[in-house]
């Protein structure tokens, strides 16, 4: 998938400005460059940049806009992204939403010097980028947002306690155990986890299996 394609895709569920498509056209040089110094994403998949990179990141809004309510809440909120990396799912969800305020973080250095690199060269200005751990940030958030970093039962005591309205934490496989052990583990109410087929919005092989999970605070 070329960014026309990708373009024409999104267009059907998101509004877009030029200035948006703009920057979703400028990800594809940034990132080939970025990552011909520091590889953040291999180098068997540069070319699949959009469909299963930042395409992914954005059936996070997609998922919000089944939710009555949720995607305007999101669009002016703040947004913890842990475990960054090059900037997945932050700069994609930040191009789209210009009114919240991302924190894409990341323990590993050299990996925030190409989301910092990517962010600063599209002019976001929603964006701040830290190389740190997520317990060290003094901030809380109203949404924490990542990609499969980790397991669930792993990530939630990461972030408990940094956020007032909901984790959105992209990840495949078999998560039914995962979900169970945090909820009983953290003592969370039934049915304040919810997972979203990314399938159902996203044709292809690759998506087989994988989904948005949803945790409300």
């Amino acid at each position: 998938m070329n960014c026309n394609e990708f373009l024409a895709f999104i267009r059907e569920d998101f509004p877009l400005t030029p200035a948006q498509e703009a920057a979703f056209e400028a990800l594809d040089a940034l990132y080939r460059e970025w990552n011909a110094q520091i590889n953040v994403i291999s180098r068997k998949d540069i070319d699949n940049l959009y469909e299963h990179h930042v395409l992914h990141s954005l059936a996070i809004a997609r998922y919000l806009q089944t939710v009555p309510g949720l995607y305007e809440e999101f669009s002016a909120a703040s947004v913890l992204d842990l475990g960054t990396g090059g900037g997945f799912p932050g700069i994609p969800l930040a191009i789209l939403f210009p009114s919240a305020r991302f924190v894409l973080c990341d323990s590993v250095g050299k990996k925030t010097i190409v989301a910092q690199a990517v962010s600063s060269a599209l002019g976001l200005e929603n964006v701040q980028v830290v190389n740190a751990r997520a317990e060290s940030l003094p901030q809380t958030f109203d949404f924490v947002v990542s990609r499969a970093v980790a397991s669930l039962t792993d990530f939630y005591p990461w972030v408990k306690g940094k956020f007032s309205r909901g984790i959105l934490y992209l990840k495949g496989g078999d998560v039914v155990p995962e979900i169970a052990e945090v909820m009983a583990r953290h003592r969370m109410a039934r049915g304040s986890v919810h997972t979203w087929p990314v399938s159902s919005w996203l044709a292809g092989p690759y998506y087989d299996g994988k989904l948005v999970i949803h945790i409300e605070k």
